[in-house]
């Protein structure tokens, strides 16, 4: 592939990466193969179209992945697509243990990147669903009614603030993980930051 397609911090990710790296390397050649723009968000290699982002790549312990951004939206006639977690609404991934895998896969995993290019061509958009919609565990009901400043500062969050802390919250299987995450980040959201915001207060002005 052409030194112009890539990215330096991708090159650095790879040669970093110490585990999957052969996985990542295959995957990488067949995004680019597709004509998408590599680019590195989050920490992992991020390809797109015009900006907008189409697909990304990443790892775990059990596996690695191609995710798909707006994966709900294509067809998966394959029916390969993997909803990671219940909270997901958009992305889908596709997962993978070996390279041989996506090897054999090549064409398949083509097809599916060209649907999701043409699905950001189309301008299609994922409806998502609204911080009412979603179920808040019963741990951080509690905790809000028992401390009422938690709850003010809570609504006083932005919708998607709200979101990533409810799904957060849910995705921890027993309820003391989740009783732990919740006394985790209680400081931040009276402090009416994110869940990814950041606190180390090097980034605020002064008043």
């Amino acid at each position: 592939m052409p030194k112009s397609m890539l990215n330096p911090k991708v090159d650095e990710f790879l040669n970093d990466a110490k585990t999957w790296r052969e996985e990542f390397e295959q995957l990488r050649r067949i995004v680019l193969d597709c004509g998408l723009t590599e680019d590195f968000k989050w920490m992992h290699p991020c390809y797109t179209l015009n900006g907008k982002n189409v697909v990304l790549i990443h790892g775990f312990k059990e596996y690695c992945a191609l995710l798909f951004h707006k994966g709900v939206l294509l067809k998966d006639e394959k029916k390969i697509l993997i909803q990671q977690t219940v909270n997901v609404q958009s992305a889908r991934q596709i997962r993978f243990t070996n390279a041989k895998e996506i090897i054999d896969m090549e064409s398949t995993l083509k097809a599916y990147i060209h649907e999701a290019i043409e699905v950001e061509k189309s301008g299609l958009e994922v409806k998502l669903k609204k911080t009412a919609d979603y179920s808040i565990p019963v741990e951080f009901q509690n905790k809000m009614e028992e401390v009422t400043d938690l709850k003010e500062a809570f609504e006083a969050l932005t919708p998607g603030r709200q979101k990533a802390y409810i799904r957060y919250f849910a995705e921890a299987k027993q309820s003391k993980t989740r009783e732990a995450r919740i006394e985790k980040y209680m400081d931040q959201i009276l402090d009416g930051k994110g869940l990814n915001d950041c606190t180390c207060g090097l980034f605020e002005t002064n008043a």
